[in-house]
C-alpha cells in the first residue's frame, strides 16, 4: 500500500456547509485479534518516503488538510502473493498542515492545537498505529451496512485495529491492493468518526462556525521498499 492513513481532524455537517469528502464510512468496533492464529509470511518494510497518511477535516467555513509521517519499522506481511498482516506506526509529532492558502504561522498554531490534549494529546500519545487483522477480496459490499457502495476500483476489504489517543477500535474499509514480486502497493480513501476514539473537541453544532465535523477523511497510500 503506498502512502498509508490515517490521521484525524475536523468538519461540518450542516446544510450548505463544508462536509467530509464523499467516501466509504469505516465505522469503529471493538478491537479484534488476527483472523488467523498467527501472522505469517515475509515482513516487508514500508517505504516511509513514498508512503503517508493524508487527512481532511471540515467545518462550516472550510476545511483543513494535512499529512502524517509514517514511522520507520512499519511493515506489511506477505505470503504466496497475499497480504497476511502488517503494522503501520504514525508519528503524530511529525505531521504537516497542507492548506494551500494558510501561512506558516497559522499552520504552526493549528498543528500545535491538533497535538494538544484537545485532540491527539501527543505529549502522552506520540504514536498512532494501525494493525491489520484481516484482508479479504472485495465483492462490492459497503463498509457500513445499509450504506451505498462508494469504493470504485477496490480490490480488497481491509480490517485492522486503529489506536489513537490510547483508544483502540477495529475498522474495515475497501482498498486497492497489488502484490507483485513481493512488493506491495495500495491505497484507500474512507471516512471515520473521530469521536469514537474520544476526540470530541468542537463536536457541538451549537458552536456555529466553530463546529468541527466528527467525520474525518483519511487517504492511505502505502508502498513497501524494493
Amino acid at each position: 500500500m503506498k502512502k498509508f492513513f490515517v490521521v484525524l481532524i475536523m468538519a461540518a455537517s450542516m446544510a450548505a456547509c463544508t462536509s467530509a469528502p464523499d467516501a466509504p464510512k469505516a465505522d469503529a468496533e471493538e478491537a479484534k485479534k488476527m483472523e488467523t492464529s498467527t501472522q505469517t509470511g515475509n515482513d516487508l518494510a514500508v517505504d516511509v518516503e513514498q508512503s503517508s497518511v493524508t487527512f481532511i477535516g471540515t467545518k462550516p467555513i472550510g476545511q483543513h488538510t494535512g499529512v502524517i509521517q509514517i514511522s520507520k519499522g512499519s511493515t506489511i506481511s506477505v505470503e504466496n502473493g497475499e497480504i497476511t498482516g502488517g503494522k503501520i506506526d504514525m508519528d503524530l509529532t511529525n505531521f504537516k498542515i497542507t492548506d494551500e492558502e494558510m501561512d506558516a504561522e497559522s499552520a504552526g498554531k493549528l498543528t500545535g492545537h491538533l497535538q494538544s490534549d484537545d485532540f491527539f494529546d501527543v505529549a502522552n500519545h506520540p504514536t498512532a498505529t494501525f494493525e491489520i487483522t484481516g484482508v479479504k477480496p472485495y465483492t462490492g459490499q459497503a463498509a457500513v451496512e445499509g450504506e451505498e457502495d462508494k469504493a470504485e476500483g477496490a480490490t480488497h476489504f481491509v480490517s485492522g485495529n486503529l489506536t489513537l489517543k490510547g483508544v483502540t477500535k477495529n475498522i474495515s474499509f475497501p482498498a486497492t491492493l497489488k502484490v507483485v514480486d513481493q512488493a506491495v502497493k495500495g491505497r484507500a480513501n474512507f471516512n471515520i468518526d473521530r469521536t469514537q476514539w474520544g476526540l470530541v473537541y468542537g463536536n457541538d453544532k451549537s458552536l456555529g462556525d466553530r463546529f468541527i465535523n466528527p467525520q474525518v477523511n483519511i487517504q492511505l497510500e502505502i508502498t513497501t521498499a524494493m
